[in-house]
């Protein structure tokens, strides 16, 4: 099984941190919970990186506890997180936001 490097983006880095306060702001320390519910399924891309769906031109991981999509791209041995997007939003809003990041 090959290993890969899995890289976040800013922009995803941004949609993880609005999520993790939008979370600690529901409950203390749920934002806690989700940011390491998301890394367990961050790191699991270093090996399962491509086996995913695509949707609106990127890989498309489901997160394991929380109703967040992970979108990212396979490039050699380089997994590149765009997104981590709520699963609740408008299939308009996410593919906006995707497009977003193809710039």
């Amino acid at each position: 099984m090959k290993k890969r490097s899995v890289i976040v983006s800013d922009d995803a880095v941004s949609d993880i941190d609005d999520a993790r306060n939008f979370y600690e702001r529901q409950e203390t320390g749920l934002g806690d919970y989700f940011s390491a519910c998301l890394v367990a399924d961050l790191e699991s891309l270093a090996f399962f990186a491509g086996i995913h769906s695509i949707w609106f031109g990127y890989h498309r991981m489901l997160c394991k506890r929380f109703p967040f999509a992970v979108y990212y791209d396979v490039i050699d041995s380089i997994v590149m997180v765009v997104a981590v997007l709520d699963m609740r939003r408008s299939p308009a809003v996410v593919r906006k936001r995707l497009e977003r990041s193809e710039t």
